[in-house]
């Protein structure tokens, strides 16, 4: 039997099942349209929501999931759409790489350009506007997935500037690292010149990417317990890093995997000072993944703080930190919905908050997308901790 409703701090106010393909994924808003990823057994590759009335998201579109592959991310700024195109349990898929669509029409985008990535695909792509955008592939002639740049300035054209790997990732070099850690971005987040990527079951990297054309190696912080490393959060003005480790298998049969506190005010020593509350219960017996995944990113035109952090914890389900203390997060919010028919727990997997506090989740098996609205005294903290980030 499923778990009811367990909140503290918001209010469901909207809810989308997506047309009964509930595998949502990663979430971008572009005014009244929210883009849904889809994680692909549904096959299913993206949604369009018309979310006007954010009491009643109404399903616009939904794009199929292509031959062999999954399209599970997207990211929307600067009147574009990306969305990657990968492998997906077996494959080979029609294509692989980056589409490029236009959304001068928010809820019905028009693809007009695409970058072939080669090999495996692309996983996940980092945009918040401008020139570039930041992917993570595993092109033809690498082990494991590798960090590129495009140049997205002519969206119809988009052109690979610079890559970055560790030496030992290509074809026929030899890995300096023990045998059973794997090497593979899963994504780097961008603030200036500097790029902080999540390096999988090796922690991360802070890279310079001062020249585009040749990023280079800052440091490299991994750790004992966790892996998986998935977001690297920068908060610039406090010289923090908050970064999370995915959970990739049921309950608790794995090592803990956690939200962690970066001191990175040395940029090439960073060390973990805290690592935030993990959620007390039963929910390693609850089934399916337990542990952190991703947090809102703190993208241009959405909520921004460096106080507050939005994290998914799988059947966890959203975790809100206070941060004002690096050294003692505390967590002040969470939210669960009735578990979905047909899965023991829920699976809250991505996290968007809005501008004017709205936040989005989405649920990777059949739950779809929840709207929920803060309440009392989190809508107050939110309001007191905003910080625009430059």
């Amino acid at each position: 039997m499923g778990h009811s409703e367990d909140s503290l701090g918001f209010k469901l106010i909207g809810h989308s099942n997506l047309g009964g393909n509930g595998d949502g994924m990663q979430i971008a808003r572009n005014g009244d349209a929210l883009y849904v990823a889809h994680f692909g057994p549904s096959r299913q590759g993206t949604s369009i929501l018309d979310i006007s009335d954010l009491t009643a998201p109404r399903l616009v579109d939904q794009w199929p999931a292509p031959d062999g592959g999954h399209t599970h991310k997207a990211v929307a700024a600067d009147g574009i759409l990306l969305t990657n195109h990968e492998a997906f349990r077996g494959g080979p898929p029609a294509r692989v790489g980056m589409a490029i669509y236009d959304t001068t029409d928010p809820l019905a985008p028009t693809e007009v350009g695409f970058w072939d990535s080669t090999g495996m695909g692309v996983h996940r792509i980092s945009y918040t506007g401008g020139r570039y955008a930041y992917v993570s592939s595993r092109p033809t002639g690498f082990v494991e997935r590798i960090w590129n740049i495009i140049d997205v300035s002519d969206p119809t054209n988009p052109v690979e500037t610079g890559r970055w790997w560790w030496p030992g990732m290509a074809d026929g070099e030899t890995p300096d690292w023990p045998a059973d850690e794997e090497r593979s971005v899963h994504h780097a987040l961008v603030h200036g010149n500097r790029a902080y990527a999540g390096f999988w079951n090796s922690g991360m990297v802070i890279l310079d990417i001062s020249d585009l054309t040749s990023p280079q190696t800052i440091s490299h912080l991994n750790w004992e317990i966790g892996g998986h490393t998935h977001t690297c959060l920068p908060l610039p003005d406090r010289n923090l890093l908050v970064v999370t480790d995915e959970a990739v298998t049921n309950g608790c049969e794995d090592d803990p995997h956690m939200v962690r506190i970066i001191d990175i005010s040395d940029e090439t020593n960073p060390q973990v000072i805290a690592i935030c509350p993990v959620p007390e219960g039963d929910f390693c017996e609850r089934g399916l993944r337990f542990g952190a995944h991703c947090l809102h990113e703190n993208q241009p035109g959405s909520y921004q703080s460096q106080t507050l952090v939005f994290a998914t914890y799988f059947n966890g389900g959203l975790r809100v930190y206070d941060i004002e203390n690096p050294a003692e997060p505390v967590e002040i919010g969470h939210y669960l919905p009735d578990t979905p028919d047909g899965q023991p727990a829920v699976q809250i997997n991505d996290v968007w908050v809005d501008a004017d506090h709205t936040v989005f989740i989405t649920d990777r098996v059949n739950g779809g997308v929840y709207v929920l609205e803060p309440e009392g005294w989190l809508s107050e903290r939110m309001t007191a901790a905003y910080s625009k980030i430059g």
